[in-house]
């Protein structure tokens, strides 16, 4: 068999990796949108090097935009095989899939205004929500260490991977006849999607991989180590404090709306619960955190030992007195013009498109206000440029924007286990000289050139970071 690397490919979105047995299957793990690209997001969504006619299933590993935004697409030009993946993954991916099409119309209807103005050719969305509806009815959901037949020769078994609600390890036995022998081989293939911490604050730990022939793993931050949660959440509360406190100032969060958003709104409830947190109001602004934090209280049973033990005494973790969400669009806007201090938490996390870039915009030239980062953000996007100490001007919305607020950022509440984290597992679950090879994905060339060095330290050989486009037999 082959695999090809079409997306996540030395860099940090649009995860995609095409598997082809020798009997012909064409398996996808993940399809995801490139997100964060500025000029080349476009090119790079459309043109996606392979016929979807002739993709016979996708596997997908969870449901962020980076590695599901590009089903709709798919079916759009001619797929109609079975998409699996966790049942969590498939009820976030039918409110995520349906944001992604919303938030392209209004991208697109921007644009086409000024390409109008310019005489130049106009865009069309890469789908709209009725191809999101036809997508979504592809959905088999499998539920974690089920092993599952999806061909005669191709078995699939989920593993929690701790990353988001839903999230898996794809772990796959493919069945191949092999010229040396008289039966069937058997090759192992473990498919990381993308791994979270030893100790969320919300999400059960990775769980064991099942040993592999081949590893195909992320490296989002296989260059760095987080700090522990406990530090996190005393750093945030002191964000609040200063900013809010005694600057009397807006704390804008700029948060992905599944996932990132729960986990901090944990924190704050739980900081709620024990008196800590400064009386101050807290708004959710983003119609997708509300829908998607309903999931995550229809799946609390996948969530770690400490929230199920908060909900002893707190039957709602996501929710307290001060906290409101947000969804009617005009509420968002008065937050604006309402002086008072409040924690705004807003998607988008890179502050690419979304409620947050507007508050952003509103905001960054007050110096009594803070913008706060809480993930990683590619180095294309305006949540990556916002962090530049020397950059003094940023353009928002073609607008230059005097920079007078606070930025920081705070490591400790990503989603992503570092380094250290990631081998960790792997020194658990795998015997490394059992491992034929292994691929390194989704991360930036320098991250991925030492997330290298620290798996050949750990005993890994035939170690590949493969650029997009690159096909490999397996």
């Amino acid at each position: 068999m082959t695999i090809q690397f079409l997306g996540a490919a030395r860099e940090v979105t649009g995860s995609k990796h095409l598997i082809t047995t020798r009997s012909g299957k064409r398996i996808l793990l993940d399809c995801g949108l490139y997100q964060g690209k500025g000029q080349e997001t476009e090119r790079d969504n459309r043109d996606l090097g392979f016929d979807p006619e002739k993709i016979d299933c996708i596997i997908l590993s969870h449901a962020h935009i980076d590695h599901s935004g590009l089903i709709p697409y798919l079916w759009r030009q001619g797929f109609r095989g079975d998409v699996y993946c966790t049942p969590a993954t498939r009820d976030l991916c039918a409110l995520m899939l349906q944001d992604t099409a919303f938030i392209q119309a209004q991208d697109v209807k921007w644009y086409n205004k000024k390409m109008d103005r310019l005489h130049q050719p106009k865009i069309t969305p890469l789908y709209d929500i009725n191809h999101v509806q036809h997508a979504m009815k592809l959905f088999i959901s499998v539920d974690y260490d089920r092993r599952f037949r999806v061909f005669d020769d191709v078995f699939l078994t989920f593993t929690n991977a701790g990353h988001m609600l839903g999230s898996a390890v794809v772990n796959l036995e493919i069945y191949e006849d092999d010229a040396n022998a008289k039966s069937k081989v058997c090759k192992r293939i473990a498919f990381t999607g993308d791994l979270g911490r030893l100790h969320s604050h919300i999400l059960p730990s990775p769980q064991l991989i099942p040993q592999c022939d081949y590893l195909i793993c992320e490296s989002t931050y296989g260059d760095r180590l987080h700090e522990d949660s406990l530090v996190s959440e005393q750093e945030l509360l002191g964000v609040v404090d200063d900013t809010c406190v005694y600057k009397k100032g807006k704390l804008i969060i700029p948060s992905f709306s599944v996932g990132r958003t729960q986990e901090i709104v944990y924190v704050l409830n739980q900081l709620y619960n024990n008196g800590s947190l400064p009386h101050i109001p807290v708004y959710v602004d983003s119609p997708l955190s509300f829908n998607a934090t309903q999931v995550f209280r229809m799946y609390t049973d996948e969530l770690n030992e400490d929230v199920r033990e908060t909900m002893r005494f707190d039957p709602d973790p996501f929710g307290f007195n001060t906290l409101h969400y947000i969804t009617d669009i005009n509420e968002s806007k008065r937050l604006n013009t309402n002086p008072d201090p409040c924690i705004i938490i807003s998607a988008s996390g890179m502050l690419e498109a979304g409620r947050v870039k507007h508050h952003v915009a509103n905001h960054i030239a007050d110096p009594k206000c803070t913008i706060l980062i809480v993930g990683y953000c590619t180095p294309t996007s305006l949540g990556a440029r916002i962090q530049d100490p020397n950059r003094k001007w940023i353009s928002i919305f073609g607008f230059d924007h005097k920079i007078k607020a606070q930025i920081t950022k705070i490591e400790g509440f990503s989603g992503h286990g570092d380094y250290s984290e990631m081998l960790d597992l792997f020194k658990r679950s795998l015997r490394p000289e059992q491992v034929q090879r292994t691929f390194i994905v989704h991360g930036e060339e320098s991250a991925q050139s030492e997330y290298k060095d620290h798996l050949y330290e750990s005993g890994f050989r035939n170690i590949t970071i493969p650029a997009k486009g690159e096909t490999f037999e397996l």
